[in-house]
């Protein structure tokens, strides 16, 4: 490369600094350094225009302590090319594999998590308040691939922004120079200028999503369907930030003048009004969960086992805790062989024959006392008590729903509902619920051929 092409290369990376005011002149910058090609760039490109905007620049590397040796010559390379530039340098080591087992994590968002929260802690201690990080152009599409793929919304595919809060600490401002420059494009940059950077190996592993996203379908569209992909891409996630963004006004709008209307607003505000309220509350916000709410007023819906909600006509989201309640394990196998039988099950007794007619009616309703079509049902079934999790679909509803939120609005006491006994079929289907409708699956049709009438009592 030609040192026209170097400065070339400096001057669109000082333009994007200034035109988007990531970095101001005489601030302090922590820069998040892993020893890979693209932070050791960003390095010395904000190194070279230290002088110029008198900034004053430390350094940060987390050892995740993933691949051995390979961790520690990373750090090695961090700590010679800090100390070559006459910059502080900080660095912390984790053992990330034992946190995330600890934690339930995946070993990425558990990386993810300890590194933001090292570089958020540097940060207050040296009173710096951005954080320079190396996202580029091929990042930007590879997330936009992997969270289409995990099914993220407009929020989600805009990707990641010129500049954001930091997930460990909101006070301290992200800034990505580079989001702009293509790895390609970095990586001439260090080959001219003689950027040392180290490989990391785990970037060819197909364990990740993130790489198999990189190292198969990307390459896979582009040979195959457009060969100009990433600019597709980068513009589509600008036209998708810019309207998820006007969407986010607007509902904060509609918030602040105090809830008039929720059911008139556009389907996309009503679920921006709703995921946000769910993110204040500390809950994760999945697209199902947003739904159930946006569509159906006055619901219960739980959340585990412990945390449920509830909005109101007005669109307002509220939340309820529970002290939870331990699940009853016992339960018992029942063979519906013969004409009839009689079990007795936890304090009740469950009676039950089988009658064979050409068409069967439902009878006048009475107490204690159903009916089931016997052949769907089957010969074996299990008498136990509600579990977490157990969905169950009563007669006249269209889908399975949450057993939790049905005895929720069926308004069952709490202390109750774990007593309550359910009766499922070989295949692990709720077919009754003691105190609810029977199932929508079992009932009784023109075609049922074999009725098992179901009776039960307490003692």
């Amino acid at each position: 490369m030609q040192a026209g092409r170097v400065s070339e290369f400096l001057q669109r990376v000082e333009s994007e600094i200034q035109n988007r005011r990531l970095l101001l002149r005489g601030q302090k910058i922590l820069v998040a350094i892993s020893g890979g090609a693209d932070s050791m760039v960003l390095l010395h490109a904000l190194d070279s225009f230290a002088h110029k905007f008198r900034w004053k620049i430390s350094v940060a590397h987390f050892n995740h302590q993933l691949r051995g040796r390979s961790s520690d010559a990373d750090e090695k390379l961090v700590r010679k090319t800090a100390a070559a530039l006459k910059l502080p340098v900080f660095v912390e080591r984790a053992d990330v594999k034992s946190f995330a087992k600890k934690s339930k994590l995946s070993i990425e968002m558990a990386a993810r998590k300890l590194r933001h929260e090292f570089f958020a802690r540097v940060a207050r201690e040296r009173k710096i308040y951005t954080i320079a990080l190396a996202h580029h152009a091929d990042d930007q599409v590879e997330l936009f691939f992997v969270r289409l793929l995990r099914g993220a919304g407009g929020e989600g595919l805009a990707g990641m922004k010129w500049r954001s809060p930091s997930p460990a600490d909101k006070t301290i401002t992200l800034v990505r120079p580079l989001l702009g420059l293509t790895k390609a494009e970095m990586l001439d940059f260090a080959s001219e200028n003689k950027i040392p950077f180290r490989e990391d190996e785990t970037n060819a592993s197909s364990d990740f999503l993130r790489n198999r996203v990189r190292n198969e379908l990307i390459p896979l569209l582009q040979k195959k369907y457009q060969p100009g992909l990433a600019k597709s891409v980068l513009r589509l996630m600008e036209i998708i930030g810019a309207e998820s963004e006007a969407v986010g006004k607007l509902a904060e709008d509609w918030r602040k003048r105090r809830w008039p209307g929720f059911e008139n607003l556009p389907v996309a505000v009503q679920r921006r009004v709703l995921q946000s309220q769910l993110v204040s509350l500390g809950l994760m916000a999945d697209f199902e969960l947003v739904e159930s709410l946006r569509q159906t007023a006055g619901f219960t819906i739980s959340v585990s086992r412990d945390i449920s909600v509830l909005r109101n006509t007005s669109g307002k989201v509220s939340l309820k805790r529970f002290q939870p309640t331990e699940f009853n394990p016992d339960e018992l196998a029942v063979d519906l062989a013969g004409r009839a039988g009689e079990v007795f099950f936890d304090g009740a007794c469950v009676n039950w024959s089988i009658d064979e007619q050409k068409k069967f009616k439902r009878p006048p309703g009475k107490a204690a006392r159903e009916f089931f079509d016997a052949v769907k049902i089957g010969r074996k079934i299990t008498l136990r008590h509600w579990r977490a999790g157990d969905r169950f679909q009563p007669i006249g509803l269209k889908s399975p729903a949450k057993l939790q939120d049905l005895l929720t609005n069926a308004k069952i006491p709490r202390e109750r509902r774990h007593n309550l006994i359910v009766a499922a079929t070989a295949g692990g289907e709720i077919f009754w619920v003691e105190g609810l409708r029977i199932s929508e699956n079992f009932k009784l049709t023109p075609g049922t051929k074999r009725r098992l009438v179901w009776r039960w009592r307490r003692r």
